[in-house]
């Protein structure tokens, strides 16, 4: 047995024993309809909270791309605003229907459903990268027929038309994978336990803590952020430009910008993917492009610009989409196989239907039996049915079909079509992986997808935008599709209908489709996001436009010697993900697998730098300690905390973007100079 499976076994122990409190607890409990669920309080409270949340979603797209789960944080956020409501309401004595667990499962679906939006829309990837402010960064592709210029308008009806039909893609087989195949869906399963243990007296009173925790941490978040604007009247101003190691470190992006959403973000994330992006940032800025850049006028000329292609920032996006790439093309190839043979080995391994039940009655508790029977009846009730499930992704498809070639005239029907045959399958295999392991690899998908359809279309007919476009497409359908299958995971364990999880999803996805693209563009024209040196790179624009360019020239695009290395960095990453599921099978005594690094994470600082990993390493540690000082007590806070840091700063930018708009500007810039620079501006400042 290998160490994965020991923990599978533990976890299913550990959620067995909950469950049996879990369910012992609601048994006198009635479980609302479906139509009782999805209550005008539940809808109001989902979109309040979907704002929020989108904002949030919004800036870590925008400055780094790194963005954690917030599953936790909507569930209690929504436990907690309805919970001080209907309690309000009670003393009053107004309240006609108590609040239910199921009710709390339909608000955590929308809001997540709407601020995932926010991630697959592309506003800060695919759709960033077809504006001509990404395009101008690069001479090569800009023409006018491979940039879009970037309209609320549109937007909104693309993700309209693209955003639903994941929906539709998989539902008939929820059965087979949440009953059958009992996958386990990490994070549907942890939210789940969150919502039912809330409910619970003991769970309430946690609660209760919990949200005064976070509150207090987003207010602190919220106030340094609102203190640091008085220092940032310009570029390279401020504290996030403080030169903590020095202005030669600062050069090469090695700083601590002292940014509380990232030390959020660190205290969420696991260590190993907070060390991968520092080790990323140390071989990149550190050692990689120091020695290239001695190359100056060698390799590249020294006379091209610091953001063409053909110069130093070539070697930074290729080679860091070469890693991309062979990140996503390993964990392709692997779910498809972990997929395929988990397939054979559940029907080669199916008991017969007496063997079943004799197992499960010596190896299950009666009170687990009830649990389980509780469950699949009411998994089972408020059917959607198949025909309606086929003639939804048929009719959806079809309108996508018609309407996307009026928004990208390079994308034609024919295009969509192909896109629309295949995704069905890999909607399936993401979220049969996603139900296995908890990743998501729509964004891989999705730059397959342009690779594949802008080097059909070609640079001549605008394949950038068309192999942007058909990403669009791409991702919306497979992480879509893999959320809707968490969802229907946390609704069977917390009781929700199968009903109330599909039209949550379907109401949080509409919320997504017009609060995502309206978020953007408050940032968008309150800031020059897409500009590598603004407080607003959006990394993924250019790298998403460069694998596009990729698609359409090939190699031609790469720099002397980059081709060598892109694919040096492509079979790395390869080579240290086979060698870390090798370790995670084989290697069972000192668990080393934990300690490879993720090759996706070290590809980001490649472009980016260094100045976020150390923000997000702080949190590591911050979390390192309180777990040494009080394990239990960070696992109740630790998460909520973080949570409430990444939101006040996140929040702070929304009236930073209204003064930034109304032409208000801090009072001050703090800037750091050399000795001998400052020397200068006092000589030239004394001279005039």
């Amino acid at each position: 047995m290998t160490i994965e499976e020991v923990g599978e076994d533990r976890q299913g122990m550990e959620n067995k024993e909950e469950s049996v409190e879990i369910e012992e607890a609601f048994k006198n409990i009635e479980v609302p309809s479906w139509r009782n669920q999805i209550t005008i309080r539940a809808i109001v409270t989902s979109f309040l909270l979907s704002i929020i949340f989108n904002f949030m979603v919004c800036k870590l797209n925008l400055t780094t791309g790194v963005i954690p789960s917030f599953n936790i944080a909507a569930g209690l956020l929504g436990f907690a605003a309805l919970k001080l409501w209907t309690s309000l309401l009670a003393r009053l004595g107004f309240l006609k229907h108590p609040f239910t667990r199921q009710e709390n499962t339909v608000i955590q679906t929308c809001v997540v459903a709407s601020s995932g939006i926010a991630f697959s829309s592309g506003t800060a990837s695919y759709l960033l990268g077809m504006s001509s402010r990404v395009a101008a960064q690069a001479e090569e592709g800009n023409t006018p027929f491979n940039v879009k210029k970037l309209s609320i308008g549109w937007m909104i009806g693309f993700l309209f038309a693209v955003s639903f039909v994941g929906l539709f893609s998989i539902l008939p087989l929820r059965k087979i994978m949440i009953k059958k195949y009992r996958l386990t869906y990490p994070s549907g399963t942890a939210t789940a336990h969150l919502i039912n243990g809330l409910h619970t007296p003991n769970g309430s009173k946690l609660a209760k803590k919990q949200v005064v925790q976070l509150f207090k941490s987003a207010c602190i978040s919220f106030a340094f952020a609102f203190f640091q604007w008085f220092f940032a009247s310009g570029d390279g101003c401020g504290f996030s430009n403080f030169p903590t190691f020095g202005l030669k470190a600062y050069q090469q992006r090695f700083y601590f910008d002292f940014s509380l959403t990232y030390i959020g973000v660190g205290m969420i994330c696991d260590y190993m993917v907070n060390i991968s992006l520092l080790i990323g940032a140390i071989i990149s800025w550190g050692i990689m492009w120091p020695l290239i850049e001695n190359q100056k006028g060698n390799w590249y000329d020294a006379n091209v610009s610091a953001s063409s292609l053909h110069g130093i920032q070539g070697y930074r996006v290729f080679i860091a989409i070469a890693m991309i790439l062979g990140d996503g093309a390993f964990h392709i190839i692997y779910m498809l196989g972990k997929t395929i043979w988990s397939l054979i080995r559940a029907q080669n391994q199916n008991p017969s239907p007496s063997a079943a039940a004799a197992a499960n009655a010596n190896s299950v508790s009666s009170a687990q039996s009830y649990d389980e029977k509780r469950r699949s009846e009411f998994f089972s009730k408020d059917q959607i049915p198949t025909y309606l499930a086929v003639l939804g992704y048929i009719s959806l498809a079809a309108i996508s079909i018609i309407a996307l070639p009026f928004i990208f005239h390079q994308l034609k029907w024919y295009h969509i079509l192909v896109a629309y045959i295949i995704a069905p399958l890999l909607a399936f295999c993401n979220a049969y992986g996603c139900g296995l392991t908890d990743w998501s690899l729509a964004s891989n998908y999705g730059k397959l997808a342009i690779m594949i359809f802008s080097s059909w279309v070609g640079l001549e007919h605008g394949g950038i935008v068309a192999g942007l476009a058909a990403c669009g497409v791409m991702m919306s359908i497979v992480s879509t599709a893999a959320d809707l299958m968490q969802d229907f995971k946390t609704g069977y364990l917390t009781l929700a209908s199968p009903r109330s999880m599909f039209l949550s999803q379907v109401f949080g996805t509409a919320m997504g489709c017009v609060i995502s693209p309206l978020v953007f563009w408050i940032f968008y024209k309150a800031y020059p996001i897409g500009d590598p040196g603004s407080s607003y790179p959006a990394p993924y624009g250019f790298l998403y436009r460069g694998i596009a360019l990729l698609g359409v020239e090939g190699t031609s695009a790469l720099p002397k010697h980059c081709l060598q290395l892109a694919i040096i960095f492509f079979v790395a990453a390869i080579l240290i993900n086979i060698i870390r599921e090798l370790l995670s099978h084989f290697e069972t005594k000192y668990n080393i697998y934990r300690f490879i690094p993720n090759p996706m994470c070290m590809a980001i600082p490649f472009y980016l730098g260094g100045y976020f990993t150390i923000s997000m390493c702080i949190g590591s540690l911050v979390l390192l300690i309180w777990n040494m000082r009080n394990k239990q007590n960070a696992r109740n806070f630790a998460p909520v905390v973080a949570s409430g840091l990444i939101c006040g700063e996140s929040l702070w930018g929304i009236p930073a973007a209204i003064l930034s708009l109304a032409g208000v500007g801090a009072p001050i810039c703090m800037k750091f100079l050399s000795a001998s620079t400052n020397n200068r501006v006092d000589q030239f400042l004394t001279a005039h």
